[in-house]
């Protein structure tokens, strides 16, 4: 496995990781405006990379199908929207600023929802990465490196912001500053190691390619609808949460036209 693809793995678990180390040097919690804007601007950077990142190139896969050159991307896009429907019914996690957790009932301790709230998150934003560098390590998709190293750019810069949205919650709510470090950057383990598991089963998945691609798709824009954008639009000014979500929904766009 090459230093490039290395790279890209781990480039998205390193922008959770950074933005969890905000908590060394912040002092109070983020204001409710900073996290609607950052949460904003995650759900952009998610919208976009789902479609230039992996329902194009699905469709674009499949183009030998003529007119039903939608129908893979569009199961596959269910697939995982109904995947992501049942881990959160699932689950116990507790979404930022609320107090009713969701999924099964449990006993575990608030600060552990909240972590496992984030860690469902991640989970369809690793399997993305993985399935991207799987394509273009199997010359199944017209995919290049460069278009697998935005997707992973993307991610780690929206990723950023939500290591510093788990790790100083986690502070005020009364943990330390290393333990809330630490539970940001776990949170964040899903993804690679989502995104290996993918890869080392690439050969094995290219007859399935298109699905998988728009399965990642499905899972993103689950998240977005569900969590991100109620979030970001709670509260008064929420117009900051819009503008945020045009930006990172602009610079994912830009990235993968420009490095793709």
């Amino acid at each position: 496995m090459n230093t490039q693809l290395l790279c890209g793995l781990f480039i998205p678990f390193l922008g959770t990781a950074a933005g969890s180390g905000c908590v060394f040097f912040m002092k109070q919690k983020l204001g409710r405006g900073i996290q609607r804007a950052l949460t904003g601007f995650a759900a952009g950077v998610m919208t976009a990379a789902s479609i230039w990142s992996l329902i194009i190139p699905a469709m674009d896969m499949s183009e030998d199908m003529g007119k039903f050159s939608f129908l893979p991307a569009a199961v596959g896009f269910w697939c995982g929207v109904l995947f992501l429907l049942m881990l959160d019914s699932l689950i116990p996690h507790l979404h930022m600023n609320s107090d009713k957790a969701e999924g099964l009932p449990s006993k575990l301790a608030r600060t552990t929802m909240m972590i496992l709230a984030v860690t469902l998150h991640n989970i369809p934003e690793g399997m993305a990465v993985g399935i991207v560098y799987a394509g273009v390590l199997t010359d199944s998709a017209d995919m290049t490196s460069g278009g697998a190293l935005a997707l992973a750019l993307g991610i780690a810069i929206q990723n950023f912001p939500e290591g510093a949205i788990i790790s100083m919650p986690l502070h005020a709510e009364g943990k330390s500053k290393w333990k809330s470090f630490v539970d940001g950057v776990l949170s964040g383990a899903v993804e690679p190691i989502g995104a290996l598991l993918t890869i080392l089963f690439a050969s094995h998945l290219l007859m399935i390619m298109p699905y998988l691609l728009s399965f990642a798709a499905g899972a993103m824009i689950y998240v977005v609808v569900e969590e991100l954008i109620p979030e970001m639009s709670e509260g008064e000014h929420s117009n900051v949460g819009v503008v945020l979500f045009s930006v990172g929904f602009t610079m994912m766009m830009t990235l993968d036209t420009m490095l793709g």
